[in-house]
C-alpha cells in the first residue's frame, strides 16, 4: 500500500475505535498556508468520525496548528495549553499539536518538560500521518512524529474547506530564500512544487463544485517549477482557461522573481486579480541587504513602475517589518518614502520579533521596543490616511463582487470582497451567496465599503 492508502486504513480503524458523537476543536495560527493545512487536518479528522465544535468543554480532541513566525504565537499556544490542563484531567481529552512550531527543538523540549500531558506532536512534514498518530494516541500511546528532512508531497488527502465560495490551493511547499529574519526554510524545508496536473485537476474539481475564486499559495509562488520548461506563468495561463473559476489570486510572490511572463499573464487575463501582493519588508536598501532580500529600494520601485506601465489599473498590497536590527531613523524614513510613492491599497505591518535559529536573532544593535512601537505607530498613521483617501475613490463605482455570506456584524446584510480585496456589505437575498454580482458602492468606511446590488 502507498502512504495515503495506509492512512485511509487508519481512518477506518480509528472510526471503528472511537465512540459515536466524538467532537474535535481546532485552533489555527499563522498564514494562509496554515489555514489550508488545517482544512486537510479537518478533512482527515472528520473522516475518522469526529464532528467539529468550537466549545472546548464538549471536545474530545483538541488540535493546534501552530505558527512560529511571530513570538506571540508561542504565548498563545502555551497560554491555551495551561487552560487545557484541568480539562484534560476531567474529560481525558486528546491534545495534538502540529505545524511549524513543532519543527523547533527548543519548543519540543519545552512541551516535554512543562506540558507532558500533550498526546501528539506532529510536524509540517508528517501532517498526512495524523490518522495513524491519532489511532495510536487513542490507545494511550504518547506520539512524537517530527522529521527534519524535507517531506514528500502527498496527493489525495481528504479536505474540509472552510468556505463554500472561495478556496485555497497550495502549489508548492518550502522556501529557498533564507531571509535573515525568517524561520520558515528551517521548519518548512526546501522548495518542492506540486505536479501541474494535480493542481489543475484540483482547480477543475473546485470549479465543478461551484467555487468561483481560488487563491494559489506558496512561500514564494513565482519560483514554482514543474519540469524544466513549466513555470508559474504557465500555470497561471492554464488555470485561466478553466471554466467556472472567475477570480484567481496568489500569494506570496517574491519581488526578485517577478518575471515579465508573470506580468503578461496577469495583464492578458480577465480572471487574475489586478491587485498584487508584493512584499516589501523594508524600504531601505541597507536593511534589505541585511534581511537578505536580494533587491534594493530602487529595484522594488522600478518593478512597481514596470507592472503599472504594463497593467494600467493595477493595485498593490504589501508586508512591512518595522524595527529590524540596526534599522536607523533614515532607514525607516526610506520605508515611509516607498509607502508614499506606491500608495498601497493595504499594508500588513509587523513589529520585528526575534526568532531563535535565524541570523537576525544574532545581530547586534537590536532596536529598542519603545523605538519599534513609535515607528510602527507612524507607519500605521500614514497607511490609514492612504486607505481613507483610496476608499473615497470607490464611491459611485460598480464593483464585481463575490458574495461570501452574511455579515458577521449584521446577519441581515450580505458581505463579499471586491476584486481589490475590499470588504463590502450590502442588502440582498441569501440565494446570492456564492455568486459573482455587480454592486454599486454608496459609502466608504475605514475597513469596509457599503453598497447596493445593481438590478
Amino acid at each position: 500500500m502507498n502512504e495515503i492508502d495506509i492512512q485511509k486504513d487508519y481512518i477506518n480503524k480509528t472510526r471503528d475505535l472511537i465512540k459515536k458523537g466524538q467532537k474535535y476543536c481546532i485552533y489555527t495560527m499563522g498564514c494562509s498556508l496554515n489555514e489550508n493545512d488545517s482544512e486537510k487536518i479537518c478533512g482527515m479528522i472528520e473522516q475518522c468520525g469526529y464532528t467539529k465544535t468550537s466549545d472546548l468543554n464538549e471536545a474530545n480532541l483538541v488540535i493546534f496548528n501552530t505558527c512560529c513566525v511571530r513570538e506571540n504565537a508561542e504565548e498563545k499556544l502555551f497560554g491555551k495549553l495551561g487552560e487545557l490542563k484541568e480539562l484534560k484531567r476531567k474529560n481525558n481529552i486528546i491534545i495534538a499539536i502540529g505545524g511549524c512550531m513543532m519543527q523547533e527543538k527548543h519548543i519540543q523540549d519545552k512541551l516535554n518538560k512543562s506540558y507532558p500531558y500533550v498526546d501528539i506532536i506532529f510536524g509540517t512534514h508528517t501532517l498526512h500521518k495524523l490518522p495513524e498518530d491519532l489511532y495510536n494516541a487513542i490507545q494511550n500511546k504518547k506520539i512524537k512524529d517530527v522529521i527534519d528532512i524535507d517531506g514528500e508531497i502527498y496527493e489525495g488527502l481528504p479536505i474540509k474547506r472552510e468556505s463554500l465560495t472561495k478556496a485555497y490551493v497550495t502549489i508548492m511547499y518550502g522556501c529557498n530564500n533564507f531571509c535573515s529574519y525568517c524561520i520558515v526554510p528551517y521548519v518548512r524545508g526546501r522548495e518542492r512544487s506540486r505536479n501541474k496536473d494535480d493542481i489543475l485537476n484540483e482547480v477543475k474539481k473546485l470549479a465543478d463544485e461551484g467555487y468561483k475564486e481560488i487563491t494559489l499559495l506558496g512561500q514564494n509562488v513565482n519560483s514554482y517549477k514543474c519540469m524544466e520548461d513549466y513555470n508559474f506563468a504557465n500555470l497561471l495561463n492554464d488555470i485561466d482557461k478553466i471554466d467556472g473559476i472567475e477570480r484567481i489570486r496568489f500569494m506570496s510572490p517574491h519581488p526578485k522573481d517577478f518575471t515579465d511572463d508573470v506580468i503578461d499573464a496577469i495583464k492578458n487575463s480577465n480572471k487574475i486579480s489586478k491587485t498584487i501582493h508584493l512584499p516589501l519588508q523594508s524600504g531601505s536598501s541597507n536593511i534589505l541587504k541585511k534581511m537578505n532580500r536580494k533587491y534594493t529600494k530602487e529595484q522594488y520601485l522600478e518593478l512597481v513602475k514596470k507592472i503599472k506601465n504594463k497593467i494600467g489599473n493595477v493595485l498593490f498590497t504589501t508586508d512591512i517589518i518595522v524595527g529590524f536590527p540596526e534599522e536607523t531613523e533614515k532607514d525607516f524614513e526610506d520605508t515611509l518614502d516607498v509607502v508614499k510613492k506606491v500608495n498601497f491599497e493595504q499594508v500588513f505591518m509587523f513589529i520585528y520579533s526575534r526568532r531563535k535559529g535565524t541570523i537576525a536573532d544574532k545581530m547586534e544593535n537590536q532596536v529598542e521596543e519603545k523605538v519599534k512601537h513609535e515607528r510602527f505607530n507612524r507607519l500605521k498613521e500614514l497607511v490609514e490616511k492612504q486607505i481613507a483617501d483610496n476608499n473615497k475613490k470607490y464611491v459611485n463605482t460598480i464593483q464585481y463582487v463575490l458574495v461570501e455570506g452574511t455579515s458577521k456584524n449584521n446577519p441581515k446584510m450580505l458581505t463579499g470582497r471586491t476584486e481589490s480585496g475590499k470588504v463590502i456589505v450590502f442588502e440582498g437575498k441569501t440565494d446570492n451567496i456564492g455568486k459573482m454580482i455587480n454592486v454599486k458602492v454608496i459609502s466608504e468606511h475605514m475597513w469596509y465599503l457599503k453598497g447596493e446590488i445593481i438590478k
